[in-house]
């Protein structure tokens, strides 16, 4: 029977005390070696998954490039298509696969414009993304391994929603602090611990820890 959605792996690199990037929006923590493992697992995916804040914020090429390997297709969760047109996945969507996910608020415009660049745009949601039904049209093309990459965010709505099946974190040798730096999870969270996950596997990489969680 085939699976009504890809299965999704939510992955990250964060400071000891579980930030993503700084106040500032640095996000560079992990190590060389941690970069090499991130993108052999890209290579392995169909899809790699950010929000349009992460395209704005980092400007990811989100390609394979530090291992040898296929580039999986790249889907940016944009609501009111407006990731701008510089950006270095809009700039090479003539290369490699490109997908914006977009609501019903999206200007006809704006939308025009990212498929004049190469950009595929999905319709799906109303004035917010609706993940599953972007995950039932992924999974409806084939798609059966979904990276996402998200900031803060784009992370609170996958596990809100329940379509998180592995989480993947880097622990990196770092303290960041701060009330406005970015969290791996962000969003209003949970009104208790209600998404619970279980620890499966702990690769230690010099100073930096690899956990992988399953649901």
């Amino acid at each position: 029977m085939a699976r009504s959605k890809p299965y999704v792996i939510l992955s990250a690199a964060t400071s000891i005390d579980g930030k993503i990037a700084t106040r500032t929006g640095k996000s560079k923590l992990s190590s060389q070696r941690d970069l090499e493992r991130l993108h052999r697992l890209r290579s392995r995916v169909d899809a790699v998954l950010v929000g349009k804040k992460t395209i704005s914020m980092d400007n990811p090429l989100l390609t394979v490039r530090h291992v040898r390997g296929k580039n999986p297709a790249r889907i940016v969760l944009d609501p009111r298509a407006s990731m701008p047109a510089n950006s270095r996945v809009v700039m090479t969507a003539g290369d490699v696969p490109t997908i914006a996910a977009v609501s019903e608020m999206a200007p006809a415009r704006r939308i025009a414009n990212l498929e004049k660049r190469g950009v595929e745009v999905i319709m799906c949601g109303r004035k917010e993304i609706d993940l599953k039904k972007l995950l039932a049209i992924l999974a409806g093309r084939g798609m059966k391994r979904v990276l996402v990459e998200g900031g803060g965010e784009t992370n609170w709505h996958f596990l809100r929603d329940g379509l998180v099946d592995e989480i993947v974190v880097t622990i990196t040798p770092y303290v960041i602090g701060g009330n406005g730096a970015v969290s791996l999870v962000g969003g209003e969270g949970f009104a208790g611990v209600i998404c619970s996950f279980r620890l499966k596997e702990i690769t230690r990489m010099g100073s930096e820890l690899l956990l992988r969680y399953v649901p």
